[in-house]
C-alpha cells in the first residue's frame, strides 16, 4: 500500500511537470535525425560529469529535440527543479519551475514509447510530461526500476558514466515539493554531444 502511494506520488510530480509546456506554431519541415551511431551526450553538473549514449533507434524525434536544444546550449545553467529521492532527478526547464519548457519545434510531440525498452533498471533518460503526446524540453534520470512509468514516458537514453553524480544530485536536501532547498540548487552547467565540447 505504501509503496502504491509513493508511486501515486511520483507519477502526479511527473505530470504536473509537463502542465506549463506551452504549444506554438509547429516548424514544418524539421526531419528527425538518421543516426547510424550513438550519439552520446555530455552533461556537466554542479556534481560532476555525466555521460548519456542516446538510444535514436528508439526514439528518434526524441533524441533529435534533446541534441538540437543541447546544441543550442538551452540546458546549459538549468537547475535540476525536481529531485525525489528513490525516484529521479528532472530538469529542463528554463524556468527552473517545473511549469516551462518547450521542444525545437515550438510546439508538444509524440510520445515513443516502445515496448522492447522499459523502466527496469535505475540510470534511465526519459522525457517528462503531463499526458500523451505533451514532450517539450523536460526530462528526468531514474534512480531506481520505475515499471509504473512503462508506455506513459518516452525513454531515449541510459547513463553510461557518472552514475555517481546522477546520485549525489538525487541526496541533496529538498522542500515538501522535491525542490532542492537554498544553497543546494543542482545545476547543468553545460550540456552538449561528446564530439562536439563547446570552448
Amino acid at each position: 500500500m505504501k509503496t502504491t502511494i509513493c508511486q501515486a506520488v511520483c507519477l502526479l510530480a511527473l505530470l504536473i511537470a509537463g502542465q506549463g509546456l506551452a504549444e506554438y506554431n509547429y516548424n514544418e519541415g524539421q526531419g528527425v535525425f538518421n543516426m547510424s551511431e550513438t550519439p552520446v551526450i555530455v552533461m556537466e553538473t554542479t556534481q560532476g560529469t555525466i555521460e548519456i549514449a542516446l538510444m535514436p533507434h528508439v526514439a528518434p524525434k526524441t533524441c533529435e529535440n534533446f541534441m538540437r536544444l543541447a546544441e543550442k546550449g538551452y540546458y546549459d545553467g538549468i537547475v535540476f527543479h525536481r529531485v525525489i529521492k528513490d525516484f529521479m532527478i528532472q530538469g529542463g526547464d528554463p524556468t527552473g519551475t517545473g511549469m516551462g519548457g518547450a521542444s525545437i519545434w515550438g510546439k508538444n510531440f509524440e510520445d515513443e514509447c516502445d515496448d522492447s525498452v522499459t523502466f527496469d533498471t535505475p540510470g534511465l533518460l526519459a522525457m517528462a510530461n503531463a499526458g500523451p503526446g505533451t514532450n517539450g524540453s523536460q526530462f528526468f534520470i531514474t534512480t531506481i526500476p520505475t515499471p509504473w512509468l512503462n508506455g506513459r514516458h518516452t525513454i531515449f537514453g541510459e547513463v553510461t558514466a557518472g552514475y555517481d553524480y546522477v546520485k549525489k544530485i538525487e541526496n541533496v536536501s529538498v522542500d515538501y515539493a522535491g525542490k532542492p532547498k537554498p544553497g543546494q540548487e543542482q545545476k547543468m552547467i553545460r550540456v552538449y554531444l561528446k564530439d562536439q565540447k563547446k570552448n
